[in-house]
């Protein structure tokens, strides 16, 4: 007697998402929505919202803290977090403006050696991350008061004035139409525009995402996780210096108390602009328009005469309720 076996029950299709669904699940959508809910908010409460000039006001605030927001992205990617950035800032723009100032080495090489030992700064916090090993949250914190202290030292908590005009080239301006653009706001756009091509078309910005999303599984399929991992925080360490030359170039001065806060700012801007604190998902694109939500709405209020302390209240707000977001979502795919 032949026995029968009863055939499996064919499994229904599997169908693909749809175009609309892919963009609506897309992280930087609904940042990008946020923003321009904002912008229209503003400019039905304020005749002065809607203006070249004050977008362009908008966009050299948020310049400095944007450009560090880019490097923090890099380390965040990898599930990393960098507390130290705006300490490191503060030191590379207090070395630059004075080495040049007092004409120590000529302002083109002062630039060059701040970059160089913000670099340094950051490799060496990816080094206690990879080598000891230790949490990037205790790394940096200790970084953070390590390079607070040199900053003050350094500069015998002196501001550094009268620096050459190759310094503040970069806080210059030059006009589209009736409206003044500095170039360090270019710069800054630049630099977003370089590192989303990075993150999204390269092998590096693709290990760095493997790396974020599992350390273990990377390693795995051959990536070197430990290198990357110093590759990512001195490439980090080398923005936060170029962070430093737009703010020495828009403020003129070399200020051993700037970036104090500068380091809680850039999280929010990529928590904002849909980067998960948890790694491997995010990009500097919604990095951008992260900053652009912080400086939008501190602008916007201020048109509105609402006091700075309500500006960092709903700041506050923003930022929880995006990282509510990111934690449901990710609940959501497990």
């Amino acid at each position: 007697m032949t026995a029968t076996m009863t055939p499996a029950p064919a499994r229904p299709p599997v169908s693909e998402p749809s175009a609309l669904r892919r963009v609506l699940t897309t992280p930087t959508v609904g940042p990008l929505v946020a923003l321009l809910l904002a912008c229209a908010f503003f400019s039905f409460n304020s005749d002065q919202f809607l203006t070249g000039g004050n977008f362009s006001l908008i966009i050299q605030q948020v310049m400095v803290v944007g450009t560090l927001a880019i490097g923090q992205t890099l380390i965040i990617l990898t599930a990393g977090i960098d507390l130290s950035n705006g300490a490191i800032m503060a030191f590379g723009g207090i070395l630059m403006a004075k080495l040049a100032a007092d004409g120590v080495v000529p302002p083109l090489v002062a630039v060059l050696l701040g970059l160089l030992v913000c670099a340094g700064f950051g490799a060496l916090n990816g080094l206690l991350v990879t080598t000891i090993p230790l949490p990037p949250f205790i790394v940096t914190l200790g970084m953070l008061n390590i390079v607070f202290a040199l900053t003050h030292i350094y500069s015998q908590d002196q501001t550094v004035t009268g620096l050459p005009d190759q310094m503040t080239f970069l806080g210059e301006t030059f006009r589209i139409g009736d409206t003044n653009v500095t170039y360090g706001s270019v710069v800054t756009i630049g630099l977003f525009l370089l590192f989303a091509y990075l993150l999204s078309q390269t092998a590096w910005g693709k290990h760095v995402y493997a790396l974020g999303n599992s350390p273990e599984v990377a390693r795995l399929t051959g990536i070197r996780t430990n290198r990357l991992t110093l590759g990512v925080y001195a490439v980090a360490g080398l923005v936060y210096g170029i962070a430093a030359l737009l703010l020495v170039s828009r403020t003129g001065v070399g200020d051993p108390q700037a970036g104090q806060t500068d380091n809680l700012d850039s999280i929010t801007a990529v928590v904002l602009g849909g980067t998960s604190l948890f790694g491997g998902r995010g990009t500097v694109i919604g990095t951008l328009i992260g900053a652009l939500i912080v400086g939008v709405f501190r602008n916007g209020l201020q048109l509105m005469g609402v006091a700075s302390i309500y500006q960092t209240l709903i700041t506050g707000v923003l930022v929880i309720l995006a990282v509510t977001v990111d934690q449901l979502s990710r609940r959501r795919n497990r």
